[in-house]
């Protein structure tokens, strides 16, 4: 896989990159990485990328020339990439979308700032994306983060094959949910012990106890997940359960 970022601050990047999973699997050759700065399509003495909007308002908008010109250069060097904005307006950012998004050969992650960008931008975009309701001062943040949860779901990047699958929100038949809860050592740590099937050495009932316990957890404290989450119909009558043990009007309020 090829990612591609185009950004006023290419700088940010690097350090990310090549940390950590993500270095080790872009210096083995899992994913190659490019940060481009935006600013290199612009044609005038301050390299200007902003402009005041049309009717006034606060704050500057990006200009649609320079992004329509570095879009079309980047993408002229080779297959075309899946084009990617951020914006309020985009689809949530989940697992799945990791999941699909690690399924192309090559992403373009377009980092906005500013105000925003001039509406006619858009029109350069495959796909528009949102990490959250809130603000960021600019899009490299979102993109370092849909970069980490692509990079993660590529063959060899997390060296355990089996590693991304129980991690909550992973799809799949039987996906969707929190992950369970895990422990190391020491086996008692201030009074609070480990459950006994994890000591048991019996993996059927470490993985039924797993499964579960991420149900539970679910449950408690996600509980909008579980109606989109693989669960058999006996399952889904546990979580049931579980929902109406936490979430009910007399269940006991909690502060873990």
């Amino acid at each position: 896989m090829r990612i591609e970022t185009l950004s006023v601050f290419p700088e940010m990047f690097e350090p990310v990159m090549s940390t950590s999973i993500l270095g080790r699997a872009r210096r083995a050759g899992i994913f190659e990485f490019e940060a481009y700065n935006l600013r290199d399509w612009t044609h005038d003495h301050h390299r200007t990328v902003d402009d005041e909007p049309y009717g006034g308002g606060q704050g500057m908008l990006m200009k649609v020339e320079p992004l329509a010109e570095a879009i079309e250069d980047i993408a002229s060097t080779g297959p075309h990439p899946h084009t990617i904005f951020f914006t309020p307006c985009g689809e949530p950012f989940t697992q799945r979308t990791a999941e699909r998004l690690a399924a192309h050969d090559r992403i373009l992650l377009v980092c906005g700032r500013y105000e925003g960008m001039d509406e006619r931008a858009y029109d350069y975009a495959d796909e528009r994306i949102s990490i959250g309701d809130y603000v960021l001062t600019g899009g490299e943040l979102a993109a370092m983060v849909v970069a980490d949860a692509v990079v993660r779901l590529l063959p060899g990047a997390l060296g355990d094959e089996m590693s991304n699958v129980d991690e909550s929100f992973s799809g799949g038949v039987e996906g969707g949910l929190l992950e369970y809860a895990q422990y190391t050592r020491p086996a008692d740590f201030r009074g609070k012990g480990v459950p006994d099937v994890l000591l048991s050495g019996d993996h059927a009932k470490v993985d039924a106890w797993r499964r579960a316990n991420a149900i539970e957890r679910t449950c408690r404290w996600r509980p909008d997940l579980i109606e989109g989450a693989g669960l058999t119909d006996k399952e889904r009558a546990f979580a049931q359960e579980c929902i109406e043990r936490y979430h009910s009007a007399e269940a006991p309020s909690s502060t873990e």
